[in-house]
């Protein structure tokens, strides 16, 4: 589990012109802290190390540690909302968590051994990822990254399911909970279609014929002779 460290104050003047002031001051985000037993806390966010985070995978599936006005607090992403077409965060959602409950989080799916592979390296296969991230639940400290996924050994027509992760101790896959009809694939190798295309007879100018033009020299000539 990665570490992450932000500092926020805590947000008094609210509503949407507050909002769009603290925006444009450009320095804090605004943001909201909710869950536990504690009601909801509007709060501003220090923005430089927070757009630094942002830049990480990792950040999103990690418990971050929030600094609010000193005090530490343990939350995690919950949501962000981005300006549609600037490169900017106009609010961000954390969550509470507490060490001795699970939490529920969705965590990337990292594929490696493409290189080790002899079904894509030799044998013309194709990867196919149908999944990029799996929920799961677990302990905050247990909390992983990503999800390792190997494909080294895997030959052409294999496919891989939510049950063949593997998976730390103290985690699950939430999906898996539901029953086997839920075991969905997450990964498959097949074989590579190669287009082939087929040549076309010439005339004789050097120009291809189409099977229409055959037919209707064909049929001319039927003519030809029927007048002979």
């Amino acid at each position: 589990m990665s570490d992450y460290t932000l500092t926020a104050s805590v947000r008094n003047d609210l509503g949407k012109g507050a909002s769009r002031r603290l925006r444009r001051a450009n320095e804090q985000v605004p943001a909201i802290i909710y869950g536990g037993e504690a009601a909801p806390q509007p709060i501003a966010v220090d923005k430089t190390s927070f757009y630094k985070a942002l830049e990480e995978e990792a950040f999103f599936s990690s418990v971050i540690t929030l600094k609010l006005d000193g005090k530490p607090l343990q939350v995690v992403v919950r949501d962000l909302q981005r300006h549609p077409y600037k490169p900017l965060v106009t609010h961000a959602d954390f969550m509470r968590v507490d060490a001795t409950h699970e939490i529920t989080m969705r965590v990337p799916l990292h594929v490696v051994g493409q290189d080790e592979s002899k079904a894509i390296k030799q044998n013309d296969g194709e990867l196919h990822q149908l999944a990029n991230e799996v929920e799961i639940s677990c302990l905050p400290k247990d909390l992983p990254d990503y999800l390792e996924v190997n494909i080294a050994e895997l030959e052409i027509g294999s496919t891989l399911h939510l049950s063949d992760l593997s998976v730390p101790a103290g985690v699950t896959i939430v999906e898996l909970s539901y029953g086997e009809d839920h075991d969905q694939a997450i990964i498959n190798i097949t074989k590579s279609k190669v287009m082939s295309e087929e040549g076309e007879e010439a005339d004789e100018g050097g120009a291809a014929q189409s099977p229409a033009a055959d037919t209707a020299a064909e049929e001319g000539k039927d003519e030809e002779g029927d007048k002979e």
